[in-house]
């Protein structure tokens, strides 16, 4: 079996340490997160609808406006 150097070995230690601190930052942001959905559910809206909105705000314009084409297509293939 094969040892490290000194170097490595810490260099190897800094990075799974920020690995960890940074996995415990978005368990909390993640928590957070949840925390707003039930506030919103709360008072009375759709957090599914919300989470919809979200999604749509991240695309690019015309990304929205295919994936509403295609959308559309189908319902009509479908008969909806």
């Amino acid at each position: 079996m094969e040892t490290m150097d000194n170097s490595a070995a810490e260099q190897l230690r800094s990075i799974i340490e920020r690995i960890e601190r940074l996995e415990e930052e978005k368990a909390n942001i993640a928590s957070d997160i949840k925390d707003v959905y039930s506030e919103a559910k709360s008072m009375g809206y759709d957090t599914k609808i919300i989470r919809k909105v979200i999604s749509l705000r991240k695309k690019q314009p015309h990304e929205l406006e295919e994936e509403e084409q295609l959308l559309t297509l189908y319902r009509m293939a479908i008969g909806i």
